[in-house]
């Protein structure tokens, strides 16, 4: 009787166990259930800010009419040579601290602030004071997200598209790892001013639709921290070495003793 409800407590621990492990790794726990349905989300563009950069070009039907407005192509070299074989690309407006860049011809022109479709319709009516029908596209060469801590691959993501979501970033960096907590995802985000505002995502709620840190931004810097599990398997590791250590010095030291004795008393 004895060992049979042992054996109850035991079947019922482990699927306890398991049922709370597949609850932990889940995504949108609170819609699980439902089929269908719909997520609210905020409305967000990114817009263009400092130490992004752009790709500018125009063009018309009389390519020498537009040929001052555009920078020269370059011709790059692969790292580490001097081989400049590759083909010429051509080179991309850097936005400074200010917000601005120098643009041939216009000077200079604050675009932080805009969307890439603004600064676009900017340059396309100035430019058409010296240009019949100009054609002007701008393009972000890439914003910078980082990923760091439980995640399959941490890493410094590139791209170029203009609305990039905490999913799209860990789907990037291979998922989360079974340690990460999903419940409590730290986004980090350069402001205006200089200061570094944070806010946290718990991707088990469909409710982070509606969080400001869903979108991601330039230079957005996202943390993925390590579940109990992982943190009390470090702590054990970390005694465990110190132990090892220990008994290895102590050891050691014994054996260097031995030895003196040894030898004194052979002498």
């Amino acid at each position: 009787m004895n060992k049979k409800l042992l054996f109850t407590v035991l079947t019922v621990f482990i699927t306890l166990s398991s049922c709370k492990t597949k609850r932990d790794l889940s995504y949108f726990e609170d819609i699980k259930a439902t089929e269908t349905g719909v997520l609210a989300t905020l409305p967000h563009t990114n817009t263009i800010e400092p130490d992004i950069d752009l790709v500018i070009t125009v063009k018309s039907e009389v390519p020498r009419a537009t040929a001052q407005f555009n920078l020269p192509y370059v011709n790059p070299a692969t790292p580490g040579t001097t081989d400049t074989s590759g083909s010429p690309m051509l080179q991309a407006y850097t936005v400074d601290s200010d917000g601005n860049i120098d643009f041939p011809v216009l000077g200079i022109i604050h675009v932080a602030g805009m969307t890439t479709k603004e600064l676009k319709d900017y340059l396309t009516k100035r430019i058409t004071e010296y240009v019949k029908d100009p054609i002007v596209t701008v393009d972000v060469t890439g914003y910078s997200i980082s990923v760091l801590g439980e995640v399959d691959e941490p890493q410094t993501i590139t791209t170029s598209a203009e609305r990039f979501s905490i999913l799209q970033a860990l789907a990037a960096c291979g998922d989360m790892t079974e340690y990460g907590r999903r419940d409590n995802v730290l986004v980090m985000r350069r402001t205006d001013d200089n200061k570094i505002e944070y806010g946290r995502l718990n991707l088990q709620s469909a409710n982070i639709t509606q969080s400001p840190y869903f979108w991601l931004k330039n230079n957005d810097v996202v943390v993925v921290e390590p579940n109990s599990i992982k943190q009390d398997n470090s702590k054990f590791n970390q005694n465990n070495s110190y132990k090892l250590s220990m008994i290895s010095t102590v050891v050691s030291v014994a054996s260097v003793i031995a030895s003196l004795v040894i030898a004194l008393t052979v002498n």
